[in-house]
């Protein structure tokens, strides 16, 4: 589907993060020069908006997910049932906490494509955060400081483990099938984008720990960084209308649902695409520890 040139309007939301995009609608049949506005537009802003995309379906979402790049499984760990998206249900499981999707496994997800499909009345809001503009903010010294350091990320290290003695029984049996294979992977606390170039913190709530320190020594490194992602002049926020769609550059950015709706139920479908081992400053990859992702990072739903 073409979309004329004048139509398309990018509006910028934040210094360092965010934007929505006007008038286009979304599906397979987006036209390349929509497709190519919209990857620059991710590239420059690290999250951006759809407002009034009620007529994608999983498929329409899942078609239009293929024209940014090759879908992922919905999850490593986590039963699909046949679905082609994750469900991000509130009934199941609350993220909110500071993360990065699916770090715990070598190739981390280039980018995340959510969809609102059912909202409380009120709350239930998304925040997003730039982990380039925290890394750029650093003074040079903690930046030096940044880039020679690597932690190990986990699925069995995250917020949830937190809150399991409250958790109810879907809430426990989520958690039991999050963990039921184990991933650890190493990474660089400065990840360099492998698109811009920019260099970013990979970090968040699946960081069990900064590799050759002490322990009070790793969670201190890690507050220290990990407080300069979430400054609010590095975050947009988005209040959710039924339809809306968000994309965000997993590479350069952590984000946090925010559990402010009184248990009322929220529902979004999320699809990632496929990402490349991250690379730090000095050249090295990220490397795993232990848990096989192969199958996670090649979809069988992709089109031949």
């Amino acid at each position: 589907m073409s979309v004329p040139a004048d139509a398309l309007r990018v509006v910028k939301l934040g210094a360092h993060i965010g934007a929505r995009i006007d008038g286009i609608r979304l599906g397979g049949d987006l036209d390349v020069r929509s497709v190519d506005t919209i990857r620059a537009a991710l590239a420059e802003h690290k999250v951006i908006f759809f407002r009034g995309q009620e007529h994608l379906s999983e498929d329409g979402q899942y078609e239009f997910a293929e024209l940014l790049g090759a879908p992922t499984t919905p999850h490593p760990t986590v039963t699909s049932a046949g679905a082609k998206s994750l469900a991000i249900d509130s009934h199941q499981t609350r993220s909110n906490v500071w993360h990065t999707d699916v770090t715990f496994v070598d190739r981390v997800p280039k980018a995340s494509i959510l969809r609102a499909v059912t909202l409380p009345e009120y709350g239930g809001t998304t925040t997003w955060a730039s982990t380039v503009a925290a890394y750029n903010s650093l003074p040079a010294s903690l930046k030096l400081l940044a880039e020679n350091l690597r932690a190990k990320h986990t699925n069995r290290y995250d917020y949830a483990a937190d809150v399991v003695d409250r958790a109810d029984d879907f809430e426990r049996a989520y958690r039991r099938e999050f963990e039921s294979t184990y991933f650890e992977t190493e990474h660089p606390v400065v990840e360099v984008h492998p698109e811009t170039g920019e260099r970013a913190l990979l970090l968040g709530c699946f960081v069990k720990e900064i590799v050759g320190v002490s322990g009070s020594e790793s969670r201190a490194l890690f507050r220290l960084f990990q407080d300069r992602v979430t400054r609010l002049e590095h975050t947009t926020r988005w209040n959710w209308s039924l339809g809306d769609v968000a994309i965000w550059d997993n590479r350069a950015t952590q984000h946090y649902a925010v559990d402010d709706y009184d248990g009322a139920h929220r529902r979004l479908t999320r699809i990632t695409l496929g990402g490349p081992v991250p690379v730090g400053v000095d050249g090295r990859p990220s490397t795993v520890i232990e848990g096989d992702a192969r199958d996670y990072v090649t979809a069988p739903h992709r089109a031949a």
